[in-house]
């Protein structure tokens, strides 16, 4: 081997093994800086560390992350030679290094280099300036990576899942390394290329950096010593890169420093809106219409600069905000605007739905939805992200930078996948994982902080490059402040349930309470609004010793649909909230709007918040279209039909005749509960005593008719109570000054005819309600909202809690669950409230008979046969997807979880709990589901 301290590198270059297939290590032979056999890693890390010209931490970290693929690149069963003795280059052919034929092409298995291939490598480049003068040909980054991306595509069914990421330690390291030029503009040449596969030289600038640098061979001792290090920092750096393979494996501390697994994202191939009476500028307005809030804990534009808390050995990570990233936490993509061409469009899956019908665009209604100006999605953000402008601080009244947040769409929109097509709802379930998304999000952040290289960036984008230390300092001030609070508040969280119990139903006894995972398609909503209004709301204002507020998130639910819902007199599952403005704006702070609770702000700032009460009032508008009596028809959001036109698959096809016998089933033992269908006029016609319009539960309130759901017992259902228990039992303290007085205020505006509650230490439910009427009261009068305007808006429908069952049924005690109609039941799977049936055959089968644990999320097909998802008892999951489960580890129930009730499975009656019909017969079964397509 050539010492670089006293010679220059061999000329000509000496000849190399065919089996060391990489061009930069044929190089490194080529010239005599390393041996063409074994090499020890610390001189083989320090060798090409000299050759990228880093120095200092970034030089440090190149050496690391060097030495770790080192570690792997004769594979598995080699690692602790190659941790002792080095290297072995001449073995590198068929190890985990080699693509085997899924690269470039370029050199040979016999070590012959193809100009063919050189030629097709230079025909993804372009033109550029030689910083040395003349110009010549070469690739930058974006044009690297298309070729990457050709290559891949041409080994076809050749290609492994890993090979994409072995590529970022080939030809963006070459771009690094030996690149001309600055920024965008760097670029790799080809000339120098061509040199270095055929004559194994590098270019003179870069034998200068590792001639004046020299490598001194370690002693045996530094070399086991260096192994050791070297082996727990490749699994750490391993982990920290490929978080999605890794993380599961990771203990405790470990795992929290790692981003979750998340889905690999496959692009669709073709993608479909359904039609649901609106018109496309009203969908895109309901997708990024801020509600007022601001989810993530940073402004807009830090949201927007902010990186993927993944590390990547030589390449930039991706970032947080980039649509595919972000479709991996289950979120819709969705275009930055609607006035663009139909292509776009259509690849969007906006224009085919107005192929056959135009719906009236809401301003055209009657009465009107005068939504305002269009919702701007300028940076692509997916369905669900909302930039909320010139946001006022609820406490000082001044004006800060913009906020991003979530609104109603980003949980409620569906989207199902079946053979590679994406058929997506508005109003459905969404398939997200919000946990994933805020742990991804904390991560970042503290990536950004202190990870090489990331604030330098991070400030460049959100400041400009020309922005002083000062204003550098300052804004890595601001955002540690966050960073810190977010992990002193994982704490406080932590800390605090970890002292709580519970009382089990089951069991009769109380328990430590404890989270239950949430997962893709659930969220525990009502805890989650409770912990952060009664918790960090007032942390935040600056009160101490709320956090016992705090509750376990134990209630995960699936996202209910919300079309049909304006009309339903209760919307949520537990039939808790008959106040529209109150569900929505109890909403809105949920998901994190700004509020003042403190008593330290002038007086007429207090209860002041960001919440958009006009966008709130028409959200709910748009949802609601025109009342459905006289017409005995619903309008606005209407529920999306079977896609069977889009599916030429048989699988899709309604069979007529068994939605005759369906529908008869529906009749005999669905509408005791759900009542008749609301858009069946068949149904109708053959069952008139049976048809929802001809009800007696359409209660009429103020000037209009409301559904008044059937309500049941959770008990006699059978089903989990855990949702409904929440707001029966969890209790909030409040500090005196808020002056919430449940009993005088409800009272008093909806005449509730409560008892008297105490004015600080309440029933959560009681809570609630008079907060968010207070906060939504003084919103109205911040918007300087005419007072006849917001009698209007306020309706006839109360604010009090929910009396139960009406009439009044002393067969079905209190908590309850409300029925509503099944319009669009075939697009809202998993089943039950708590999302524990994964498909409509379950949900009419034995509940002892259903899958107890399978996996959700990561684009899994539906199965239009059973109408949900099919799914085997005990799957394994693939990477990224969430485990539903009724049982823990150790075999005890998860609370929240259960999918016992509603089953059929015998004759209902006394002591008979959860059994609500007879068995059905699988042509039954069958028939009745070929029916609910149809809805």
């Amino acid at each position: 081997m050539n010492d670089p301290v006293s010679k220059p590198p061999f000329d000509p270059s000496i000849q190399v093994s065919p089996n060391n297939p990489c061009p930069f290590l044929r190089g490194l032979v080529g010239e005599g800086f390393v041996d063409g056999g074994t090499v020890p890693l610390r001189t083989l890390s320090q060798t090409i560390a000299n050759a990228s010209g880093e120095t200092g931490l970034k030089k440090s970290s190149a050496r690391v992350q060097v030495r770790g693929v080192a570690l792997i690149a004769n594979g598995a069963c080699h690692i602790l030679q190659s941790m002792f003795w080095g290297a072995q280059l001449n073995r590198l052919r068929g190890g985990p290094l080699d693509k085997l034929g899924a690269g470039s092409r370029i050199l040979g298995v016999d070590g012959t280099v193809s100009e063919d291939q050189i030629a097709r490598l230079a025909g993804f480049g372009s033109t550029y300036a030689d910083p040395a003068g003349g110009s010549e040909t070469g690739l930058n980054a974006s044009q690297i990576q298309t070729f990457m991306n050709d290559n891949l595509k041409r080994a076809g069914n050749q290609a492994r899942w890993y090979y994409s990421l072995l590529m970022k330690f080939e030809w963006p390291i070459l771009l690094r390394i030996m690149g001309k030029g600055q920024g965008d503009d760097r670029y790799l040449s080809v000339a120098e290329v061509r040199t270095l596969f055929n004559e194994r030289k590098f270019p003179e600038r870069v034998t200068r950096r590792m001639v004046s640098q020299p490598v001194r061979p370690p002693s045996l001792i530094l070399r086991a010593v260096g192994g050791l290090v070297a082996a727990l920092l490749v699994f750490g750096i391993v982990a920290l890169r490929f978080p999605d393979q890794f993380q599961p494996m990771l203990p405790g501390i470990l795992g929290n420093l790692v981003a979750p697994p998340l889905p690999r994202h496959v692009e669709p191939r073709a993608a479909y809106w359904l039609e649901q009476n609106w018109a496309l500028e009203d969908r895109h307005w309901f997708h990024h219409a801020s509600q007022g809030t601001a989810t993530f804990p940073v402004p807009y534009s830090w949201f927007m600069a902010l990186e993927q808390p993944r590390l990547h050995f030589f390449a930039k990570p991706g970032m947080l905000h980039d649509s595919d990233h972000l479709q991996r936490f289950g979120f819709i993509p969705s275009p930055q605007t609607i006035n663009t061409d139909e292509a776009t469009l259509r690849r969007f899956g906006y224009a085919n739905v107005y192929d056959k019908t135009r719906p009236v665009p809401g301003r055209l209604w009657d009465p009107p939805v005068n939504w305002g100006k269009q919702a701007e999605n300028v940076d692509g953000l997916p369905v669900g992200f909302a930039r909320m402008t010139g946001v006022p601080d609820p406490a000082t009244g001044k004006i800060g930078e913009d906020r991003i947040g979530l609104t109603c769409a980003a949980c409620h929109t569906g989207q199902i996948h079946y053979k590679g097509i994406d058929i997506r709802f508005d109003g459905g379930p969404a398939m997200t994982d919000l946990r994933k998304l805020e742990v991804t999000t904390g991560l970042s952040i503290a990536y950004t902080l202190y990870v090489p290289g990331r604030f330098k960036r991070f400030a460049d984008r959100v400041l400009g490059p020309s922005a002083s230390d000062a204003d550098r300092d300052a804004l890595k001030q601001k955002l540690s402040a966050i960073g810190t609070f977010l992990v002193d508040w994982e704490k406080t969280y932590a800390k605090t349930i970890e002292g709580k119990t519970r009382f089990n139903e089951k069991t009769r006894r109380d328990e430590p309470q404890q989270d239950t995972e949430e997962g893709y398609g659930r969220l525990d909503a009502l805890n989650r609004i409770g912990n952060q209004v009664f918790s960090q709301d007032m942390t935040l204002s600056g009160l101490s010793g709320f956090e016992k507020n705090l509750h376990a998130r134990d209630a995960p639910v699936s996202f209910p649909p919300i079309w049909t819902v304006p009309w339903l007199k209760y919307a949520q599952y537990d039939a808790s909230i008959e106040q529209p403005l109150i569900r929505n704006a109890g909403e809105a702070l949920g998901v994190t709007a700004l509020l003042n609770l403190s008593d330290a702000t002038p007086k007429d700032a207090l209860f002041r918040s960001s919440i958009d009460i006009k966008n709130l009032n028409w959200i709910e508008d748009l949802l609601k279209g025109s009342a459905p009596y006289p017409k005995k028809q619903l309008s606005g959001l209407t529920s999306p039909k079977w896609p069977s036109d889009i599916f030429g698959d048989d699988a899709w096809k309604i069979d007529g005749d068994r939605v005759k016998r369906g529908r008869k089933l529906y009749a005999d033992i669905c509408v005791e509960c759900h009542l008749g269908p609301v858009n069946d006029p068949v149904f109708d016609i053959e069952f008139p005593q049976q048809s929802i319009w001809s009800s007696d539960r359409w209660q009429s309130i103020g000037d209009d008719k409301f559904l008044n759901e059937v309500q049941k017992s959770a008990r006699g259902m059978g089903t989990d109570s855990s949702q409904a228990s929440v707001l029966a039992t969890r209790t909030v303290q409040v500090p005196g000054f808020l002056k919430l007085d449940p009993t005088q205020n409800l009272n008093g505006w909806w005449n509730c005819n409560l008892p008297d509650v105490s004015s600080t230490d309440m029933p959560y439910a009681l809570g609630l309600m008079v907060l968010v009427d207070i906060v939504s009261r003084k919103a109205m009068d911040d918007a300087k909202i005419d007072p006849k305007v917001q009698n209007i808006w306020w309706g006839a429908r109360k604010n009090c809690p929910n009396p139960g069952p009406q009439p009044a049924e002393k067969n079905e005690p209190g908590p309850w669950y409300r029925a509503r109609p099944l319009n669009g039941v075939w697009a809202t799977a998993p089943y039950l409230h708590n999302g524990s049936v994964p498909s409509l055959y379950w949900m009419l089968s034995p509940a002892a008979e259903r899958p107890k644990s399978f996996c959700m999320g990561g684009g899994r097909d539906y199965d239009p046969k059973q109408v949900g998802f099919a799914v085997t008892d005990g799957e394994s999951c693939k990477t990224g997807q969430s485990r539903f489960s009724t049982r823990a580890a150790d075999g005890t129930d998860l609370v929240g979880n259960s999918n016992a009730g509603h089953s059929f499975d015998g004759t209902p009656g006394p002591g008979k709990d959860g059994t609500i019909g007879r068995v059905l017969r699988e042509q039954e079964r069958y028939d009745l589901i070929e029916y609910l397509k149809t809805l």
